[in-house]
């Protein structure tokens, strides 16, 4: 994560990872402001037990992409909404990786779904994070069902 301000988007990714119970880490770090310990961390991850990295940036929104380099971690941005362009220049910026240094992207500001993707990638190994997965879509199909049933309610056509 690039500096301070983006900790209340960020804040989501580490709320949902905690629901479902995976540990994480919230570190900051520059691609242009500090690339010695950016490639650091990028080439340390595994050592240290990491299996997924969530980085976020905005504007030029190197980060994602520059940690992408230095490890074969997956790598998932969050792109972040700015005053230029509304987080577009993010998402553009994000999106043309080169070959061979994949990033998964997310929505501008998808701290959350990013944190799902991230357990999604851990349930492959981890049945407890599965279990956790499909409680969660048992319940958003339980909302969408209630929020069917509150409309028909309110509806005047019958």
């Amino acid at each position: 994560m690039p500096n301070e301000k983006d900790l209340e988007v960020m804040n989501e990714s580490v709320k949902t990872l905690r629901t479902f119970r995976v540990c994480c880490e919230v570190v900051v770090i520059s691609a242009h402001r500090s690339p010695e310990q950016m490639i650091e961390y990028a080439k340390s991850a595994r050592k240290r037990g990491i299996e997924v990295i969530i980085a976020t940036a905005s504007g030029a929104a190197h980060l994602p992409g520059m940690i992408a380099a230095f490890t074969t971690l997956p790598v998932i941005a969050v792109p972040l909404r700015s005053s230029f362009l509304d987080g577009l220049d993010s998402v553009l910026s994000i999106l043309q990786m080169p070959i061979g240094v994949p990033v998964a992207t997310v929505s501008v500001n998808g701290a959350r779904n990013a944190a799902i993707l991230a357990c999604q990638m851990l349930s492959l190994h981890n049945e407890n994070v599965r279990h956790q997965l499909d409680k969660l879509k048992t319940s958003l199909a339980e909302q969408v069902k209630q929020e069917a049933t509150n409309v028909r309610s309110k509806s005047p056509i019958t």
